[in-house]
């Protein structure tokens, strides 16, 4: 009786490359090229694995706690993480309220809504809500400039 003989499977590969750690310098015509949004997309992973980056906001008012900035009205320093601020003692700067309040709303250059919408529409899903801020407020101001184009017409 004769055995069929399976042919080897590819080695997996759990680990990144050397050609893909390296960097683009590294990589060779034939090798994975790292691009910029790769390197952003690998940053943004691991901001969001790390808790002590992540924001808290207050939800009795809104307040957002960010450690990036602190709390200078408290002395709280810069890259405070949330999670070292003493439970006791520990008051939101706006409406008092305790540290128990607050819920994490993850790191700061996050896309706000569910993964699996942020690639519908134009692109706007994907902004922070900074950026659509900015976009709102400059379509008001250009649209307040030319309904005051109006008065030049004459």
């Amino acid at each position: 009786m004769q055995s069929e003989r399976q042919p080897p499977d590819p080695p997996q590969q759990d680990s990144p490359s050397a050609a893909q750690t390296a960097g683009p310098a590294a990589s060779g015509p034939t090798g994975p090229r790292i691009t910029r949004e790769a390197e952003a997309a690998a940053l943004a992973r691991d901001m969001a694995t790390d808790p002590d980056t992540h924001r808290f906001e207050c939800r009795s008012c809104g307040y957002v706690y960010d450690p990036g900035e602190g709390i200078k009205k408290f002395g709280i320093a810069p890259n405070t993480p949330f999670s070292n601020l003493a439970e006791a003692t520990f008051l939101c700067p706006v409406c008092r309220s305790p540290k128990a309040v607050f819920r994490d709303i993850g790191p700061r250059h996050k896309a706000s809504g569910f993964q699996q919408n942020l690639d519908y529409g134009l692109g706007a899903n994907r902004l922070t809500a900074g950026q659509k801020n900015v976009l709102i407020f400059a379509g008001f101001a250009l649209a307040i400039a030319f309904l005051l184009s109006f008065y030049s017409l004459r």
